[in-house]
């Protein structure tokens, strides 16, 4: 039946007032949709109604229907809504039915291109330059609106947009256009091309201004268009970096002020720690480092109000840190983003006095900030702190654990806590004096107070989680106090703290944990199978300990429970749908993978499912939409999924929002931080589970593979991290089966696989933003040559593209590295992750020196050593020397053992020796090792060519013999003395040489070097056995302590006996007498593993 206007317009206007509520869809509004006069009659509704909100609703309808079904609306339908929604827009009075309107114009844009609706661009020309204050805003926030879906079909208009922008920027006395001309530019800044840059520039003073106004007038309105900084610096650095200095003192005077509102400071705050993130050196050279420091030290160390406690000192903080958006949070946080890209040097120099002032005050709010100081710098600056001032902050720090304020001394304890955790392995050689203050703090706490508690774990669960087997006199203690936790108390967090604090005493402890495997593993089981939701985080805390446990207790004494386990892991993943849950899933079968990978390959289908469903799920991923969807109608009853019902479906989807929401219409995306950890874990788990399991993955490869390589790309850097670790498992993984089974399709498949991972990790290395994943990847890049050798390089292009990346690395040309290019580089000195992702990417070189033949390499051996070679610099830090002759060392190590290796390290000689003979005399222990094991790596490598440096090299070991203190550097003199020999004998006075070696044994730090030095032993008693015999007592003393024990390989004992029963066999006599002049436990030692081979 034919409608007439009239009931199309009250239909239409039913729809409007009764579509709002879901599940309305009756079979006749069904049949209406299916005509096409509803979008006229919509139209009259939107421009006609009396009530805004049906005007609203018509407009949201519209849009929605414009965005899906355009083409199927006719050509006079297009044309007259785009006059009638301009007309609409210009009479409309309601400002939410003019957002609603700006957005329908947005969608229509996105069809039709501004060029083929010129009203539109003559009413935003118009309206943004009309005289009316009310119309210029309107006219701002249709541009704003329309601007923001689409930026690029705009870009011929830029250049007068941005004109547009500095005159509206100065219209002081109506901020809501500022605030719309400013999301404009925000939104136009990543498409901006160079010639745009002028004007760009030119905007921003008007900006700040701008800015302040906006300020006075509506916070938050202001707090979003600051966005604009976060956007330029993304987007375009070059833009800022003349007004850093301006942007800086605006953001620290809104920091800083404590009348305005917190998300309005956070916000200014964070756009410091943004700037110093990307652009640290500009702000070092423009001298920016102090005024930043003075404006954010009084928000670090406000008091709160009277009354109230900052959230990380009230009773109910769950320690997880959830309420970090605070003023004071982002202080500590713009100090903690200095440590991790400012060379501390000059950090230290402006921050120190502040700091101590602060630790000697006598009000506790400056004491707690002076220490959150120090606990923010550990991360980047650990090894400033761990060279020149670990005593001192030590000292401080256990000083404020008995402070008479709790605030300070939860401080103290959280301090403690980073410590334990970066400033490894110096602050494990205070054991005997904070393990008792941090034992003595558990003991006396109260338990109601639970924050508190939380603190001291936290601090005591970092320090232990290293001490390896120097936790052993604190055993007792410790698993008393947590297994009492664990029977005793009522408090929930308690006992998931205790069984927390057990993970990391497992980790320090391994098998020392044995005797105590059985009551923890009672307690588990109890907290496992549960199934309330009060004890759902006890529970994932339980996984995580028990999968420690499969890591360190020792396979014998894990293996029989591993089948149970996965069991578990599958039971709770069916019954119970938690991220955090799963997650901790997956990292207990990882870890059974590696203790009894045949318990996980039943199960493999059912756990592999699981994780990459983990993967593809868009689960906790929140597009933040203008408006809710209260506009959809779904009624799925009368839908078939056959395709002739096209157009009854056409009717329902009329309303529906598609599902690919488009990225435009999306005000922001956030990720719920448990479904970012579960996909981080999922990758990790897949990669270690995939080479656990070997061939017993090879259906699952392909699949996880591809699910993986899909997170490359994922908003999140620690998800991208895991799955580039993952991608370098599958290759290792790949291998190993490959070499079990050298089939020719196990071969393609493996290069098939590097193929495709490697090039992804060069382009990464160069492209990726954040430093920690570049870190990431060049440690899983060097994994995979480690593991596949010769394999990587049959590609010809490989060996160039793999030099050339870790050239680019040492250059500082990569992204992530702020090489900007306008400042000039103080080479010397950077920040400590700088440094450190040079140094992973000069690993590198050693791996590629051993996989390919020594000539192939050579040229570009010849590039990168210089740039390693610069690091030896005296006036470079410890790390930089360090990392340079130890790398040097490594690369000869490996020349040793490659085709060709000998000429080309000979031909290296006169290059390295003079660097090497310098860190010789280094002031610092690790580089003086570092530089005697290359010494003797070169004389192993280069052999005879070097023969004529013997007597210089000889000199430059027996002053350091007679000097040495460092046990670790005698070890590796000793090492390196039997290298020479052993690469050339007759160039070393043996009879002086030899006694000095054997009095210097056994070796005390560097055990791996037994390999080298009884092998050479074995050596010169072929050689010289009258020599060997006259130093037969030490030789035999030394054997006893090492033979049996975990501290030499299974070849190395072979030749260890060899020389033993030589020595019983042909000089009984003399053999007899070192024997007996061993302590009783020695001699049945010795006897024991002579009889025992």
């Amino acid at each position: 039946m034919e409608r007439n206007w009239t009931s199309w317009l009250i239909l239409a206007e039913e729809i409007v007032t009764l579509s709002s509520q879901r599940g309305y869809a009756t079979a006749q509004l069904k049949q209406a949709f299916k005509d096409p006069a509803i979008i006229p009659a919509l139209c009259a509704v939107m421009s006609g109604s009396q009530n805004p909100q049906i005007r609203q609703s018509a407009a949201v309808m519209l849009r929605l229907r414009v965005k899906k079904h355009w083409k199927k609306i006719s050509p006079n339908d297009r044309e007259s809504l785009k006059a009638v929604v301009l007309q609409a827009f210009m009479q409309e009075t309601e400002h939410t039915v003019q957002h609603s309107l700006s957005q329908l114009c947005a969608v229509m844009v996105k069809h039709e291109t501004p060029d083929r609706w010129p009203a539109l661009l003559q009413l935003l020309n118009q309206s943004t330059k009309s005289t009316n204050p009310h119309d210029r805003q309107i006219g701002l926030l249709l541009l704003n609106k329309v601007m923001e879906s689409n930026p690029e079909p705009f870009k011929p208009h830029y250049c007068q947009l941005l004109q547009l922008f500095s005159t509206v920027l100065q219209d002081y006395n109506n901020p809501t256009a500022l605030y719309y001309c400013i999301l404009t530019l925000t939104a136009i800044t990543a498409y901006t091309g160079s010639e745009e840059m002028n004007q760009m520039r030119s905007i921003i003073p008007s900006l700040i201004v701008a800015l302040k106004h906006l300020i006075k007038a509506d916070q938050d309105q202001a707090s979003e268009a600051m966005e604009v900084f976060n956007e330029l610096m993304e987007s375009e650095v070059s833009i800022i970096v003349p007004h850093v200095a301006d942007i800086v003192r605006f953001c620290s005077e809104v920091g800083s002020d404590t009348t305005l509102s917190d998300s309005l400071r956070v916000k200014a705050l964070s756009c410091i720690a943004f700037l110093i993130k990307l652009k640290s050196k500009t702000v070092l050279k423009q001298k920016l480092l102090n005024p930043i420091l003075q404006a954010i030290f009084p928000v670090l160390v406000a008091a709160p109000p009277p009354g109230e406690l900052d959230p990380e000192d009230e009773e109910d903080d769950s320690g997880d840190g959830a309420d970090n958006d605070n003023p004071k949070h982002c202080a500590a946080q713009i100090i903690d983003t200095m440590a991790l890209h400012m060379p501390p040097e000059k950090l230290f120099q402006q921050l120190m006095p502040l700091t101590q002032a602060c630790l000697a005050s006598e009000n506790p709010y400056q004491r707690k900030g002076g220490l959150m100081c120090l606990a923010v710098l550990a991360e980047g600056c650990a090894d400033h702190i761990r060279t020149k001032m670990l005593s001192s902050v030590l000292q401080t720090v256990c000083q404020s654990l008995s402070d008479s304020n709790q605030v300070v001394r939860s401080a103290s304890l959280f301090a403690l806590g980073q410590f334990s955790e970066h400033l490894q392995p110096e602050v494990s050689k205070y054991c005997a004096e904070l393990m008792p203050l941090l034992l003595g703090y558990l003991s006396s706490l109260n338990q109601a107070k639970v924050g508190h508690v939380t603190k001291a774990f936290y601090a005591l669960e970092n320090f232990m989680e290293n001490l390896g087997a120097d936790i052993e006199p604190y055993l007792p203690t410790l698993m008393d106090t947590m297994l009492s936790a664990l029977n005793n108390t009522e408090n929930l967090k308690i006992k998931e703290l205790a069984v927390s604090a057990i993970g990391a005493i497992a980790n320090a402890a391994k098998e020392l944990l044995v005797p105590y495997f059985p009551p923890v593993i009672e307690s588990l089981k109890g907290f496992l199978t549960t199934t309330t939701e009060e004890m759902r985080s006890l529970q994932t805390q339980s996984l995580d300990t028990l999968s420690v446990l499969a890591r360190t207790i020792g396979k014998d004494v894990f293996s029989p429970l591993a089948a149970e386990c996965v069991q578990l892991g599958l039971n709770l993943t069916d019954t119970i749908d938690d991220p955090d849950l799963r997650r901790c899933t997956y990292s207990l079968y990882s870890a059974v993978s590696t203790v009894s990978p045949e318990c996980l390959t039943p199960h493999l289908t059912a756990i592999t499912t699981v994780m990459l469903l983990a993967l593809k799920s868009n689960e906790g991923i929140t597009a933040h939409l203008e408006e809710d969807k209260t506009f959809v109608l779904l009624d799925d009853e009368d839908d078939d999924d056959d395709d002739n019902n096209g157009e009854e479906k056409d009717a329902v989807d009329f309303l529906e929002d598609e599902a690919e929401t488009d990225v435009h219409d999306v005000a922001g995306f956030s990720v719920e931080n448990a479904y970012i950890d579960e996909k981080e874990d999922a990758c990790d788990a897949l990669g270690e589970i995939a080479f656990s399991t070997g061939a017993a993955f090879q259906p699952f490869l392909e699949s996880s593979f591809q699910q993986v390589y899909e997170m490359r790309d994922f908003p999140h850097e620690d998800v991208r991290r895991a799955a580039f670790g993952a991608m370098g498992q599958f290759c290792r993984a790949q291998h190993h089966v490959w070499q079990e089974n050298p089939t020719e399709a196990n071969h393609q498949a493996l290069q098939k696989l590097l193929d495709v991972v490697l090039p992804c990790f060069v382009e990464t290395v160069r492209t990726e933003n954040e430093r920690q994943v570049v870190m990431g990847v060049l440690e899983t890049m060097n994994n995979v040559i480690k593991s596949c050798k010769e394999e990587v390089f049959k590609n010809p292009s490989r060996l160039k593209e793999l030099s050339h990346v870790i050239r680019d690395v040492l250059k500082k040309k990569t992204v992530c590295q702020d090489s900007g290019g306008d400042e000039a580089d103080d080479e010397e000195q950077q920040a400590e992750y700088d440094a450190m992702l040079q140094e992973f990417a000069g690993e590198g070189i050693p791996l590629l020196a051993s996989s390919v033949p020594a000539d192939n390499f050579a040229p570009f051996l010849n590039d990168l050593l210089p740039l390693i070679m610069s690091k030896a610099k005296s006036s470079c830090t410890v790390a930089d020397r360090s990392f340079s002759v130890g790398t040097i060392g490594e690369v000869l190590q490996a020349l040793v053992s490659v085709p060709g290796g000998r000429g080309v390290a000979g031909r290296l000689s006169n290059r390295l020796l003079p660097v090497l003979v310098a860190g010789v005399r280094d002031s610092d222990p690790e580089v003086r090792n570092n530089s005697v094991y290359g010494l003797g790596c070169l004389a192993q490598a280069a052999g005879p060519i070097v023969v004529t440096d013997y007597p210089m090299m000889l000199s430059v070991f027996s002053n350091m013999l007679s000097k040495e203190s460092d046990l670790r550097v005698i070890d590796n003199l000793c090492a390196a003395l039997c290298r020479m020999m052993m690469s050339n004998v007759e160039a070393v006075p043996l009879e002086q040489v030899v006694p000095a070696l054997v009095a210097h044994l056994p070796l005390k730090e560097d055990l791996e070097e037994n390999k080298t030095v009884y092998s050479c032993l074995a050596m010169l008693y072929t050689h010289s056995p009258a020599l060997v015999v006259k130093v037969m007592k030490p030789i035999v003393a030394a054997s006893s302590r090492v033979l049996g024990s975990k501290n030499i390989d299974k070849d190395t004992q072979g030749t260890l006996v060899m020389l033993m029963k030589a020595f019983a066999q042909h000089h009984s006599a003399d053999f007899q007498a070192a024997v007996t002049s061993l302590p009783g436990e020695q001699q049945a030692k010795l006897s024991s593993a002579i009889s025992a081979s």
